[in-house]
């Protein structure tokens, strides 16, 4: 925690509902930490803790580097959604997030639904992504997913000098909710498909609906096309398939897709242009970051259009600087939360010799 600065971690356990959680707040510089809850099974309660506190780090950045004035948290809970979820382990958790007063503010994440926030939310209004019959934006989803093609296409602006998407090649890694109404803005617009996942009905969905390729699950890296976009789990930019890709774009939802920064840097050294996660993944937190003034679907979506011109600041600075991508997009956001807290600092020297004075 002190080594990059997180600000509070707080382990959660419920033994009647079995609830066990991890709620990481990294940095509320910007404003209260937002972030989702992810439900896994995760193979110990250290492993999910580092994994809570390595999603809330990326929050910052990403609620930074979207403008938002928000920090950045994260919860995990560990069990198996499919088995483990029930009633009573949301309230408990509902009732633990109310605890924090406002510091975080949850929404629904990986393994979790608009159901469970609801339920979240019988114990607390700090939840964010609830069912629209109480006012919320509900599933983020197709918001996350139109927020990644503004990004895809200013990523093709950069590298093709158009972002006209028809005829290009994308290879899709995982066709999940956000991945296929990413299928359906590229099909639209005359993208050529190519999908793979480990669900054999998402890709056959995918085959059916947009005339998509299918490929195998290692094939995905290697295939001839112009924009490689990771949609599943992290970590899929790696030691092992960076040298296999023939992109020239890597643009896609997935959080974390860089195993380790030094794959960024590779990335750059092979002339391919990474459209980092935090930025064009940041659509869905837009969307639901919008409940916390009124939602409003009309600001919220021009709000996520600004996704094509982060990028395009991001594209900038790397030219500029000379940097990898991913180093420019952390500077983007670790500067405005710099200025954040010098203006602040300054304030309160004044306000000290203003007292001082009286």
């Amino acid at each position: 925690m002190e080594k990059y600065d997180y600000e509070q971690l707080v382990i959660c356990q419920d033994k009647e509902s079995g609830l066990k959680a991890i709620i990481a707040i990294h940095d509320t510089t910007l404003g209260p930490a937002l972030g989702g809850t992810r439900m896994w099974t995760y193979a110990s309660e250290g492993a999910a803790i580092e994994d809570a506190l390595r999603l809330a780090k990326g929050m910052t950045y990403k609620n930074a580097a979207a403008g938002l004035n928000l920090g950045g948290g994260k919860t995990v809970i560990i069990g198996d959604p499919k088995k483990d979820k029930n009633e009573a382990m949301f309230r408990a958790f509902g009732r633990y997030i109310q605890g924090l007063n406002g510091r975080y503010i949850t929404a629904e994440d990986v393994g979790t639904t608009v159901e469970d926030m609801d339920i979240i939310h019988e114990e607390t209004n700090y939840v964010a992504g609830i069912s629209p019959a109480f006012g919320s934006s509900g599933n983020p989803s197709p918001v996350t997913a139109y927020g990644v093609y503004k990004g895809i296409k200013a990523s093709a602006k950069e590298v093709f000098g158009t972002d006209i998407l028809a005829g290009k090649k994308v290879a899709i890694q995982g066709v999940g909710s956000v991945a296929y109404t990413l299928c359906e803005y590229l099909h639209d617009e005359g993208a050529q498909l190519i999908v793979t996942d480990i669900n054999e009905e998402a890709v056959q969905r995918a085959v059916d609906a947009f005339g998509a390729r299918a490929v195998g699950l290692d094939e995905i890296y290697s295939v001839d096309c112009d924009i490689y976009a990771p949609c599943a789990l992290g970590a899929t930019l790696n030691d092992q398939t960076i040298p296999k890709l023939n992109a020239k774009i890597v643009a896609g939802a997935a959080n974390n897709q860089l195993e380790l920064d030094k794959h960024g840097d590779l990335l750059h050294q092979k002339g391919i242009l990474y459209a980092p996660d935090f930025v064009i993944n940041a659509g869905g937190v837009i969307n639901i970051a919008d409940e916390l003034n009124g939602y409003n679907r009309e600001r919220a979506m021009k709000h996520v259009d600004k996704i094509y011109d982060n990028l395009e600041t991001v594209f900038a600075i790397s030219k500029r600087d000379n940097i990898p991508t991913y180093i420019a997009a952390e500077r983007m956001a670790e500067e405005r939360i710099a200025s954040l807290r010098n203006s602040r600092s300054t304030f309160l020297q004044n306000e000290h010799h203003v007292i001082s004075r009286r």
